[in-house]
């Protein structure tokens, strides 16, 4: 089972829906009960990065999310739970994040005319091999929308880079954490590859 966590931001019945299809039994939920029971956990999230903290701390759901993760099951991070796996976030001041990943997440400051935020379709290069690109080809194009990027300390946890007006990290992956800037559920084809490959990590 693949609990994605309910904390009142994202588009959760569209991730649900989207692992559904691919085969995988899912619950939306935000007992901390049946988070650490399932054998996957999934963070989506869209809005804003304090907001989102802020509930995640309001619904007692930091420590069920660090648990999963130290109890090494697999975890995914998706567009706004991606940042928050990082130490902080500079979107409407300084504000501390769940501290999994070091490093922080900025706004984008595109050297050249580009608008922000970053929506549409976008390619992502692979640094390094990870189930969870299994059968997905390097620079394959997937489905964004944002206006801040993380930017990790440790490099080797990058998964994927994009070019925005200069590189940024697309996707992370660091021992049973994985994380998406893009939204998978989103990306057709390929993003339900993603999603299945997810559902079946050991």
């Amino acid at each position: 089972m693949i609990a994605i966590i309910d904390y009142d931001m994202g588009n959760l019945r569209s991730v649900a829906k989207a692992f559904e299809r691919v085969g995988a039994k899912v619950v939306v939920t935000r007992s901390a009960k049946e988070i650490m029971a399932a054998s996957r956990v999934v963070l989506p999230g869209v809005g804003a990065f304090r907001d989102c903290m802020a509930n995640l701390i309001e619904y007692g759901l930091v420590e069920p999310i660090l648990k999963t993760i130290e109890a090494g099951k697999p975890f995914l991070g998706i567009c706004l739970g991606l940042q928050l796996l990082f130490d902080e976030s500079e979107e409407f001041g300084r504000h501390k994040g769940l501290g999994v990943i070091r490093g922080k997440v900025v706004r984008f400051e595109p050297a050249v005319r580009l608008k922000v935020p970053h929506i549409g379709w976008n390619s992502a290069k692979q640094a390094k091999a990870s189930p969870l690109l299994n059968g997905i080809n390097d620079n394959e194009f997937f489905y964004f929308v944002h206006s801040y990027y993380a930017m990790p300390e440790d490099k080797s946890v990058i998964l994927t880079s994009t070019d925005y007006g200069g590189e940024f990290t697309s996707a992370i992956s660091n021992n049973n954490v994985f994380a998406c800037q893009f939204h998978p559920e989103k990306s057709q084809n390929v993003g339900l590859r993603l999603l299945e490959n997810f559902s079946r990590i050991d």
